[in-house]
Protein backbone atom coordinates (compact mmCIF):
# COMPACT_ATOMS: atom_id res chain seq x y z
CA UNK A 1 0.00 0.00 0.00
CA UNK A 2 2.91 2.67 0.54
CA UNK A 3 4.73 1.51 -2.19
CA UNK A 4 2.60 0.96 -5.31
CA UNK A 5 4.04 1.45 -9.05
CA UNK A 6 4.26 5.07 -10.58
CA UNK A 7 6.11 7.75 -11.36
CA UNK A 8 8.13 8.24 -7.54
CA UNK A 9 9.50 4.68 -8.01
CA UNK A 10 9.91 5.49 -11.94
CA UNK A 11 12.12 8.79 -10.84
CA UNK A 12 13.61 6.50 -7.99
CA UNK A 13 14.95 3.61 -10.29
CA UNK A 14 16.84 5.89 -12.96
CA UNK A 15 18.32 7.92 -9.85
CA UNK A 16 19.50 4.96 -8.36
CA UNK A 17 21.58 3.67 -10.59
CA UNK A 18 24.02 6.77 -10.51
CA UNK A 19 23.96 5.83 -6.09
CA UNK A 20 21.64 4.02 -3.74
CA UNK A 21 21.57 7.42 -1.68
CA UNK A 22 20.39 9.67 -5.06
CA UNK A 23 17.35 7.09 -5.70
CA UNK A 24 16.86 7.63 -1.77
CA UNK A 25 16.46 11.34 -1.36
CA UNK A 26 13.96 11.11 -4.14
CA UNK A 27 11.70 8.27 -2.87
CA UNK A 28 12.24 10.38 0.88
CA UNK A 29 11.27 13.59 -0.50
CA UNK A 30 7.78 11.82 -1.97
CA UNK A 31 7.24 10.68 1.80
CA UNK A 32 7.77 14.02 3.01
CA UNK A 33 5.06 14.78 0.96
CA UNK A 34 3.04 11.59 2.21
CA UNK A 35 3.50 12.95 5.38
CA UNK A 36 2.64 16.90 4.85
CA UNK A 37 -0.63 14.61 3.46
CA UNK A 38 -1.00 12.43 6.16
CA UNK A 39 -1.17 15.49 8.75
CA UNK A 40 -3.61 17.72 6.52
CA UNK A 41 -5.93 14.73 6.57
CA UNK A 42 -5.50 13.89 10.04
CA UNK A 43 -6.29 17.56 11.14
CA UNK A 44 -8.96 18.68 8.69
CA UNK A 45 -10.75 15.50 7.87
CA UNK A 46 -12.99 17.47 4.90
CA UNK A 47 -13.08 16.32 1.64
CA UNK A 48 -11.20 18.81 -0.88
CA UNK A 49 -13.03 20.46 -3.36
CA UNK A 50 -12.79 18.52 -7.10
CA UNK A 51 -12.36 21.78 -8.87
CA UNK A 52 -8.97 21.62 -7.30
CA UNK A 53 -7.73 18.92 -7.83
CA UNK A 54 -8.15 19.67 -11.45
CA UNK A 55 -5.23 21.92 -10.65
CA UNK A 56 -2.91 19.26 -9.44
CA UNK A 57 -3.98 16.98 -12.52
CA UNK A 58 -2.63 19.57 -14.92
CA UNK A 59 0.22 20.35 -12.78
CA UNK A 60 1.40 17.17 -12.09
CA UNK A 61 0.60 15.69 -16.12
CA UNK A 62 2.68 17.93 -17.00
CA UNK A 63 5.10 17.56 -14.45
CA UNK A 64 5.31 14.01 -15.41
CA UNK A 65 5.21 14.51 -19.23
CA UNK A 66 8.58 16.49 -18.72
CA UNK A 67 10.33 14.65 -16.29
CA UNK A 68 9.64 11.53 -18.84
CA UNK A 69 11.10 12.97 -21.63
CA UNK A 70 13.57 14.52 -19.06
CA UNK A 71 14.81 10.96 -18.13
CA UNK A 72 14.64 9.85 -21.34
CA UNK A 73 17.55 12.20 -22.57
CA UNK A 74 19.51 12.36 -19.28
CA UNK A 75 22.98 10.74 -19.65
CA UNK A 76 23.38 10.73 -15.94
CA UNK A 77 21.98 12.57 -13.17
CA UNK A 78 23.45 15.82 -12.44
CA UNK A 79 20.93 17.00 -9.79
CA UNK A 80 22.39 16.46 -6.35
CA UNK A 81 20.86 14.35 -3.29
CA UNK A 82 19.15 17.31 -2.32
CA UNK A 83 17.73 18.20 -5.66
CA UNK A 84 16.43 14.75 -6.01
CA UNK A 85 14.72 15.27 -2.64
CA UNK A 86 12.97 18.23 -3.83
CA UNK A 87 12.08 16.39 -6.85
CA UNK A 88 10.09 13.57 -5.13
CA UNK A 89 8.65 16.25 -2.85
CA UNK A 90 7.53 18.51 -5.77
CA UNK A 91 6.12 15.15 -7.52
CA UNK A 92 4.40 14.19 -4.35
CA UNK A 93 2.84 17.59 -3.46
CA UNK A 94 1.33 17.81 -6.87
CA UNK A 95 0.44 14.54 -7.76
CA UNK A 96 -3.41 14.25 -8.02
CA UNK A 97 -3.52 10.30 -7.27
CA UNK A 98 -1.31 10.98 -4.01
CA UNK A 99 -3.91 13.74 -3.14
CA UNK A 100 -6.90 11.71 -3.59
CA UNK A 101 -5.23 8.33 -2.42
CA UNK A 102 -4.94 10.50 1.17
CA UNK A 103 -8.53 11.66 0.62
CA UNK A 104 -9.76 8.50 0.23
CA UNK A 105 -7.91 5.36 1.73
CA UNK A 106 -5.41 7.74 3.60
CA UNK A 107 -8.69 8.85 5.35
CA UNK A 108 -10.41 5.46 6.39
CA UNK A 109 -6.95 4.53 7.67
CA UNK A 110 -6.77 7.41 9.87
CA UNK A 111 -10.73 6.74 10.85
CA UNK A 112 -9.82 3.35 11.45
CA UNK A 113 -6.57 3.34 13.19
CA UNK A 114 -5.89 7.14 14.44
CA UNK A 115 -2.22 7.82 14.87
CA UNK A 116 -1.31 4.90 15.88
CA UNK A 117 -0.84 3.54 12.00
CA UNK A 118 1.71 6.35 11.09
CA UNK A 119 4.85 4.24 12.24
CA UNK A 120 3.83 1.20 10.95
CA UNK A 121 2.99 2.88 7.42
CA UNK A 122 5.86 5.26 7.21
CA UNK A 123 8.31 2.25 8.40
CA UNK A 124 6.66 0.98 5.19
CA UNK A 125 8.03 3.64 3.21
CA UNK A 126 11.52 3.59 4.56
CA UNK A 127 11.74 0.19 4.03
CA UNK A 128 10.41 0.44 0.70
CA UNK A 129 12.68 3.13 -0.54
CA UNK A 130 15.93 1.09 0.67
CA UNK A 131 15.10 -2.28 -1.09
CA UNK A 132 13.88 -0.78 -3.73
CA UNK A 133 17.25 1.65 -4.57
CA UNK A 134 19.88 -1.42 -3.87
CA UNK A 135 18.14 -3.88 -5.52
CA UNK A 136 17.97 -0.88 -8.91
CA UNK A 137 21.51 -0.03 -7.99
CA UNK A 138 22.88 -3.72 -7.68
CA UNK A 139 21.73 -4.19 -11.34
CA UNK A 140 23.81 -1.50 -12.55
CA UNK A 141 24.84 0.06 -15.71
CA UNK A 142 24.50 -2.88 -17.48
CA UNK A 143 20.94 -2.40 -17.37
CA UNK A 144 20.34 0.98 -17.57
CA UNK A 145 18.70 1.22 -20.69
CA UNK A 146 15.91 -1.02 -19.87
CA UNK A 147 15.20 1.24 -16.47
CA UNK A 148 15.36 4.33 -18.18
CA UNK A 149 12.86 3.33 -20.85
CA UNK A 150 10.54 1.51 -18.09
CA UNK A 151 11.23 4.94 -16.47
CA UNK A 152 9.93 6.73 -19.53
CA UNK A 153 7.11 4.90 -20.26
CA UNK A 154 5.80 4.66 -16.93
CA UNK A 155 6.05 8.16 -16.50
CA UNK A 156 5.08 9.19 -19.90
CA UNK A 157 1.69 7.31 -19.11
CA UNK A 158 1.02 8.75 -15.68
CA UNK A 159 1.37 12.24 -17.35
CA UNK A 160 -0.92 11.39 -20.59
CA UNK A 161 -3.25 9.92 -18.15
CA UNK A 162 -3.76 13.19 -15.45
CA UNK A 163 -3.87 15.27 -18.30
CA UNK A 164 -6.42 13.41 -20.01
CA UNK A 165 -8.40 13.12 -16.43
CA UNK A 166 -8.06 17.16 -15.74
CA UNK A 167 -9.75 17.17 -19.55
CA UNK A 168 -12.14 14.85 -18.70
CA UNK A 169 -13.39 16.86 -15.31
CA UNK A 170 -13.45 20.47 -17.07
CA UNK A 171 -16.07 18.65 -19.35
Amino acid sequence: MAAPPGPINAIMANESLRSKLHGSSVGFGAMTADFIFFLITFEVRKFIPENLLVVFYFIGGGLMIFLSYATLKAKVSNRSKKGNYFTGLIMGITNPYQISWWITVGLFMINEFGISIILPFFGGIIIWIFAFTTFINRLGNKYAKYVKIFSFIILLAFGLYMVYEGVISLL
